[in-house]
């Protein structure tokens, strides 16, 4: 069993039900692509040197017009760019790529999010296979006298864990108690206590006038915020005796021992005595697929073991929906959940849902089915005649997830009611707008007055949030940015800086310095970069801006609004066609969808032949573009060895000499991680072109380009500067990390290819993606716009797919994600 499923983090899977993977597999899981060994050139098309020639692809004598394949309603016969159409490569027929598979929950959504693999196969009649992966992030060096920036953002991560498991605590403990209640709560409790023994009801609480739609900045009432990490050590593993424990008891059920460390630290305390009595619970165990659980079942229980076990039960449902999770989704739909607990053996699906409930490992939820226009049905009263049944949908999902979405929509609905805090007139605020022009001026407005903006557009859009958090800090406010990564961050910082709109700093152009406002949104949660926060643990600011808005999952955003201050404003900035987050949630387009404040769409256009290209993909359209540059090329192939010589050239030899843009600032992308065309196979032949080395340290030599992935859905460009016996030291974006021995193998990995999911936020001079046949199934319209718009001056195409680009543009959009936020949101603001 492999740590790292093989399929592909951009598409958006959709709910259980799908075919699922086999149980088996040596590493290459379910969807990894097949065909076309990866060392093997074939013969070239007749417009390019032979594929086994030492020459590169020629951009220099490419067509001035590289147009692109017509769109769907032009020309469904397919691309007409550099090659002609009659001469496009011939479908190679291989096997479905990566992210096909991800149409079942049971497929991990995002395995370039995951931990690199590390384990061994399984073997084929059902036992766990090692997984190799960390049981948590904190796993580093436990002597460190400093915490990590993965560490230090975990820990404000469980703090705010921790504070939603105390407010599920008050709301289950016993309410005659009342020890638990507070303010109004506690006037409630007294009144009813009042009314059943007949004396007068408190005033306090039913005198109190009706609150106004809209509140001043200090009358909110706040909840507890998680506070700011603090620089300890990380904490340490399980002990010696309990791994011990584990591991007999993994090698008495035929499974890897190497899982040990990694179930005694999910499982805690007696984690022997908790597999004795429940095997099913190695699901709990990332990597773990049923069927393997199964047979590590059989093996302990013997005859006691059947698939009609409630354990098993339980546990496949526990297991779905963290699958789920994984595709997206904050909760699944009852119906599809039964269905997929049907088609993993469960004979009565009901049953172990309803189990499970019981045991308090999932949580179910009625939510009225929505009206007209998106709105959700009445509650009563109008709209609703006495004693008629509304239709509901029946929601089961995780409560960490159920949790967080509850406490972003809590944090949402404040920001929306409450006026922000009066920093500047309004005189003052409307000199800055009309200093500004189009739709910056807009979003300063709409900011002005509004506690709680979106702003959509493309890279271009980035100037208007710029001039906004530049006119706010000439107000007076503490105003601050946060993008998705440290690249998003040093351009933005960047782009300040060149239009005279942050203070002057020493340093690169391409280098965030020390007194930018800028942070990414894990070093400013994590309290690792911005302003800190106060004494009551708010982040202390007046305005963030958080770009790249689609990216945010349900816990990074439920962390980041509960961390406001009252009377701070936030902007949630983005472009909506790109992929959307790693993690659970749609935050960005549910407040889109929802309507809840005001939304100022960019009217800047991205410029250039890829401006104009990009454009046309997020309206489904594949259009003809003119590149007299050779902004925009393509590169025809017809297997998986060409796609990979052909991509090898272009980042070696073509886009330097042709375009003038260095190997080390030309990122590839790829659909997936596994085949032939994956990153692995494609960062294995760069690296033997442009860093080639034994790989003495894990697999890495100083000057390999890697990405390194501290927590899941974070993924950081960089190189490798040396090693040592504390870790591997690499610099990723100016910035020195080191990676303990034991995190390199799951952490860490070669960075010349990625996957989209691992691009978004980031963008480079030029861009190589590669599109082999067998990626057609992985293909869709928000894939293909956030692998083309990565680029800044320069896109090659390796292209294998034929018709399947233009059709995936036209008719592919992105999966459904199943949530709750506008449900939650609706009954909360004022005026829906």
């Amino acid at each position: 069993m492999s740590t790292e499923p093989e399929t592909t983090e951009d598409a958006e899977p959709g709910l259980p039900g799908a075919e699922s993977t086999s149980a088996g597999g040596t590493g290459a899981g379910s969807g990894e692509t097949g065909g076309g060994e990866t060392g093997a050139g074939r013969p070239a098309s007749e417009e390019e040197a032979p594929a086994g020639s030492g020459q590169a692809a020629d951009l220099e004598n490419a067509p001035a017009d590289t147009r692109q394949a017509a769109s769907a309603e032009g020309d469904p016969a397919g691309p007409r760019q550099a090659a002609d159409p009659e001469n496009a490569p011939a479908d190679t027929g291989q096997t479905a790529s990566d992210e096909e598979a991800q149409a079942d929950p049971g497929q991990a959504a995002d395995p370039e999010n995951a931990p690199a693999d590390t384990g061994q196969g399984a073997s084929e009649q059902g036992s766990p296979a090692s997984t190799g992966q960390a049981a948590d992030a904190e796993g580093g060096d436990a002597g460190t006298p400093q915490v990590s920036e993965a560490e230090a953002e975990l820990r404000a991560q469980q703090a705010e864990r921790e504070r939603i498991e105390q407010r599920k605590a008050e709301k289950k403990a016993p309410i005659a108690s009342g020890t638990k209640l507070s303010g109004k709560a506690a006037d409630l409790l007294a009144a009813v206590r009042a009314v059943e023994s007949g004396e007068k009801p408190s005033a306090t609480v039913f005198e109190e006038p009706r609150p106004a739609p809209r509140r001043s900045a200090p009358e909110p009432e706040r909840r507890p915020r998680p506070v700011a990490p603090e620089p300890v050590s990380a904490p340490a593993g399980a002990a010696p005796e309990a791994v011990e424990a584990v591991r007999q008891v993994l090698g008495e059920g035929g499974a890897p021992e190497v899982l040990a460390p990694q179930a005694a630290a999910v499982l805690g305390e007696s984690a022997d005595d908790q597999l004795r009595a429940d095997p099913w619970q190695l699901l709990r165990i990332a990597g773990v697929r049923p069927e393997q659980a199964d047979g590590f079942a059989r093996a302990l229980l013997g005859a006691e073991c059947g698939p009609d076990d409630e354990r098993r039960g339980r546990a496949v449902t526990g297991w779905l929906l963290e699958q789920a999770a994984l595709a997206g989704h904050t909760v699944l739909e009852m119906p599809a959940l039964l269905a997929a607990l049907a088609q993993r053996g469960v004979p009565e699906p009901d049953s172990a849902v309803q189990g499970a409930i019981a045991e308090g490992e999932a949580l179910v939820f009625q939510d009225a089915l929505e009206g007209e226009a998106g709105a959700p049905a009445p509650a009563g009263g109008e709209g609703a005649e006495e004693g008629e049944e509304r239709p509901v949908r029946v929601l089961v999902g995780l409560e960490r997830y159920a949790m967080a979405e509850e406490s972003l929509a809590d944090g949402l609905a404040r920001l929306v009611n409450s006026a922000p805090k009066q920093d500047g007139s309004a005189e003052e605020w409307e000199r800055a707008a009309a200093a500004a022009q189009g739709s910056a001026a807009e979003l300063i407005r709409a900011v002005a007055g509004q506690g709680l903006v979106l702003h959509t557009g493309g890279e271009a859009s980035l100037a208007e949030p710029a001039a906004l958090l530049t006119a706010a800090r000439s107000l007076g406010l503490r105003g601050w940015a946060a993008t998705h990564g440290p690249i998003g961050r040093n351009r933005f910082a960047a782009l300040l800086r060149r239009s005279g709109q942050a203070a002057k700093a020493p340093g690169q152009a391409d280098e965030a310095p020390a007194d930018s406002p800028v942070a990414t949104v894990s070093g400013l949660l994590a309290g690792l970069e911005g302003p800190g926060r106060d004494t009551e643990g708010a982040l202390d600011l007046d305005l963030l801006v958080v770009l790249d808005a689609p990216q945010l999952d349900v816990e990074t955003a439920a962390l980041l609004t509960e961390s406001l201050p009252d009377g701070a404003r936030l902007v949630l900035a983005g472009d909506p066609a790109v992929l959307w987050s790693a993690g659970p949630g749609r935050v960005f387009a549910d407040l889109l969808a929802a309507g809840i404040c005001p939304q100022v769409a960019s009217r800047r256009p991205d410029p250039g032949p890829l401006g104009e290209l990009v454009s046309g993909i997020g309206i489904g359209e594949l259009n003809q573009v003119e590149a007299p540059g050779k902004e925009v090329v393509i590169v025809p192939v017809r297997d998986a060895g060409e796609a990979v010589h052909r991509t090898v050239q272009l980042v070696a030899d073509s886009v330097p000499r042709a375009i003038g843009v260095p190997a080390e600032e030309t990122q590839v992308i790829t659909p997936g991680h596994g085949g032939a065309v994956g990153t692995r196979a494609l960062n294995a032949a760069l690296k033997e072109r442009l860093n080639p080395g034994p790989g003495r340290f894990g697999g890495f030599d100083p000057g390999d380009r890697i990405v390194h992935s501290p927590a899941p859905g974070r993924a950081l460009p960089g190189r490798v500067v040396t090693a040592g016996a504390e870790g591997l030291h690499l610099s990723c974006e100016g910035e020195s990390v080191v990676v303990p021995r034991e995190r390199v193998e799951q952490s860490v990995r070669h960075g010349w290819a990625l996957t989209a999911h691992q691009a978004v936020g980031s963008r480079w001079p030029a861009v190589v993606v590669v599109l082999p046949g067998d990626a057609a199934q992985a293909l869709s319209r928000p894939w293909v716009y956030t692998a083309f718009g990565r680029a800044d001056r320069h896109l090659s195409v390796v292209h294998g797919v034929e018709h399947a680009l233009p059709r995936a543009v036209a008719e592919v959009p992105a999966k459904p994600r199943t949530t709750r936020l506008p449900v939650l949101l609706a009954p909360q603001i004022s005026g829906t």
